[in-house]
């Protein structure tokens, strides 16, 4: 689902893969599909697998043939997500199609350096071929700000621009591009583990500091440095995203008063800088300053929790996150490992994290806004966290 090449040709809507040894080439339908939604099923899945119409292999002497004596280059490197509408959301595009493309693509850079400088050519043109321009903004308008400080002079290209290249009937030639397919991501081995698409591409080499070219882009758009949050020896800062006035999956009432005023003890008793936060009140600046200052992120699975990819990693660094008992999902906790920080699931009382996570479960309850959690838990494993990580420094 995540594949990158380097003179891949498109002529009339199709793919052409040149290659001489066509048995080198993988199976295509871990590269590309129909580009159509991802129904669940057996039967579903045969109509998404691509055709001659999608995506073929061709030899050289054939290439010559189709496509003359040349055909025009697309010069630099292209993102091309062959995907149908599915990403306005601000964790499916950051969390998901972000990220897994900077994963596969800055697999070819195993020496990033955790300032985030990488030999990597900076993106050129990111394309979708089944999107039109209205449907990939978010409702928070977090999208479109981190494709404009990620790579502030990326070009975007959407379905009727790809129907202008068919329609020309002349070949173009990518001179290289990362082609993010999630029904062919969906038959990687990672996905059958997390139910993460972006975790297909985390198999691929890569630097332990690969995210931070564009995380620290993001946080330096921002108005910050791309230190910040960094190291062990900082005032460490503590916030709790609340849905508590959002009116879907929130803890009991009493729970969450009882935990902002645990979290306000340990303020007052050890100096820890505390934030309870509304994200939906708050601009796009000021969650993404928050989040890169952020030493432990906690709140209930949910969307606020994707700014979690805004902080540094460190030792101290810690997601938790709070679910209705034995109710699990991946998507906040498989993200915070990719990046190297260490993440814990609550059920009330009982806490857990890697490699003892358990089964992904959607219980009832999981959406309900009764979801229980004790709160002195949650302020101690806070302490444990940030002075277990000062005794590693001694």
């Amino acid at each position: 689902g995540w594949t990158i090449f380097d003179r891949l040709y498109i002529m009339k809507g199709v793919l052409y893969i040149v290659s001489d040894e066509p048995r080198t080439v993988p199976d295509i339908r871990f590269i590309y599909s129909k580009g159509i939604f991802t129904e669940p099923g057996p039967e579903a899945a045969e109509t998404r697998i691509p055709s001659d119409e999608d995506i073929r292999i061709v030899s050289s002497s054939e290439a010559k043939k189709l496509f003359g004596t040349g055909a025009q280059i697309m010069d630099g490197v292209t993102w091309l997500v062959n995907d149908p509408p599915h990403i306005t959301h601000y964790y499916h595009w950051s969390a998901e199609l972000w990220f897994g493309f900077w994963r596969t693509y800055s697999s070819l850079d195993t020496a990033i350096t955790s300032e985030g400088n990488t030999t990597l050519p900076v993106v050129r043109r990111l394309m979708f071929n089944h999107i039109d321009a209205f449907h990939w903004r978010d409702y928070a308008f977090m999208n479109q700000w981190v494709v404009r400080s990620s790579f502030p002079a990326i070009t975007m290209e959407f379905i009727d621009d790809w129907r202008d290249r068919a329609e020309m009937g002349r070949p173009f030639v990518f001179d290289r591009v990362v082609i993010a397919d999630r029904s062919a991501a969906m038959l990687s081995y990672n996905y059958a583990r997390y139910q993460r698409t972006a975790g297909a591409p985390m198999a691929l080499p890569g630097s332990v500091n690969w995210w931070m070219p564009i995380r620290n882009n993001v946080v330096e758009f921002a108005g910050l440095g791309p230190a910040i949050g960094g190291g062990t020896t900082s005032v460490p800062v503590i916030t709790y995203i609340s849905r508590q006035q959002w009116g879907r999956r929130m803890l009991v009432p009493e729970h969450h008063d009882k935990l902002v005023k645990e979290l306000y003890k340990l303020r007052d008793r050890y100096g820890y800088e505390v934030n309870v936060v509304n994200a939906e009140a708050m601009s796009r600046v000021e969650q993404i300053q928050l989040a890169a200052r952020t030493t432990i992120m906690m709140g209930v699975h949910g969307n606020g929790l994707t700014s979690l990819i805004w902080m540094k990693p460190s030792p101290r660094s810690t997601v938790m996150e709070f679910f209705y008992p034995q109710g699990f999902a991946h998507d906040y906790e498989y993200t915070t490992r990719a990046l190297g920080m260490v993440h814990y699931g609550f059920w009330n009382s009982e806490y857990f994290t890697s490699p003892a996570v358990p089964i992904p479960k959607y219980v009832e309850g999981f959406q309900g806004n009764a979801i229980p959690l004790d709160g002195e838990v949650v302020a101690r494993l806070c302490v444990e966290r940030l002075t277990l990580a000062s005794e590693v420094d001694d």
